[in-house]
C-alpha cells in the first residue's frame, strides 16, 4: 500500500503531462483564425424640404350653353293677301240662226277656166341635152413617181442573207435609172451603213422590184432619167 502512495504522485504527473501534450498538439494542427468582415458603413440620411408646387392651372369657364329654344327673334309676322283675279269678260251668247256656209271651195277644178283661181298647182316635163368639143395647146412636166416597192417580207429576206439572226440594222441608198416600162436598170450602191456588211449587195436583189413612173417634159416620156432609192434594214 505504501509503494502505491508513492507512485500516485508520479502518475497524476504524467497524466497532466499527456493532457497538456494533446492540447498543444490539437493548438498547432488548427486553421487560422478566420478574419470577420468589417460591418457595411452606417446610411447615410439627408433630409431636404420638396419643392413648393405650383398653384393648380383653373380652365377658363365655358361660355354658357344656349337654352332650349333661343337664337334669333322671330320675324314679324306677314299677312299674305292673294292677288286679285283678272276679271273674265262674259260669254256671248250664240246667235239664234247659223251663218250661212260660204260657198268658195279650195281644190282642183273639174273644168279648166280663163279665170284664175285658188287651187292645186300642175305638173309638167321637159329634157334637153348638149354636146361639145374642144382642142388646146398644153404644156407641163411631171417628175418621177414612185409606183410600187418590196414589201416588208421581202426586204426581211434579203436581210437574212447577210445576217440570218437579224441582229444588225442598216440602210443602202442605190442610183438606178428608169425604163420607159416604169422597171429600175443600171443601179449602182451609193453608200451603205455601216459598210462591209452586205448591205448594199441585198439592196441591189430588191431593185427589180421597184416601180417607177418616168418624169415627163411636155407629155412626153423623158429617157434616162435616175432615181435615188433608200432601203432601210430593220432587225
Amino acid at each position: 500500500m505504501r509503494s502505491d502512495r508513492r507512485l500516485l504522485p508520479g502518475i497524476v504527473v504524467a497524466v497532466a503531462g499527456l493532457h497538456l501534450g494533446l492540447f498543444a498538439l490539437s493548438g498547432l494542427g488548427s486553421p487560422e483564425p478566420v478574419m470577420r468582415e468589417a460591418d457595411p458603413p452606417a446610411f447615410e440620411v439627408l433630409l431636404f424640404r420638396p419643392p413648393v408646387p405650383p398653384p393648380p392651372i383653373v380652365p377658363a369657364p365655358a361660355p354658357p350653353s344656349p337654352q332650349a329654344g333661343g337664337g334669333a327673334p322671330a320675324a314679324p309676322s306677314r299677312v299674305h293677301v292673294p292677288p286679285r283675279p283678272r276679271p273674265v269678260p262674259p260669254e256671248l251668247p250664240a246667235p239664234a240662226v247659223q251663218a250661212p256656209q260660204p260657198d268658195l271651195v279650195v281644190g282642183v277644178a273639174p273644168v279648166a277656166t280663163p279665170q284664175p283661181g285658188q287651187g292645186l298647182g300642175g305638173q309638167g316635163t321637159g329634157q334637153g341635152t348638149g354636146i361639145g368639143s374642144g382642142t388646146g395647146p398644153g404644156t407641163g412636166s411631171t417628175p418621177p413617181r414612185f409606183v410600187r416597192g418590196p414589201s416588208r417580207d421581202d426586204i426581211g429576206r434579203a436581210h437574212r442573207r447577210i445576217d440570218p439572226r437579224l441582229r444588225q440594222r442598216g440602210t443602202a441608198v442605190m442610183h438606178c435609172i428608169i425604163q420607159p416600162d416604169s422597171r429600175l436598170d443600171r443601179c449602182a450602191v451609193v453608200s451603205e451603213t455601216p459598210p462591209g456588211i452586205g448591205f448594199g449587195s441585198a439592196a441591189l436583189t430588191l431593185a427589180p422590184l421597184y416601180r417607177f413612173q418616168p418624169p415627163t417634159e411636155n407629155g412626153q416620156i423623158q429617157a434616162d432619167q435616175g432615181v435615188t432609192v433608200t432601203v432601210r434594214f430593220e432587225p
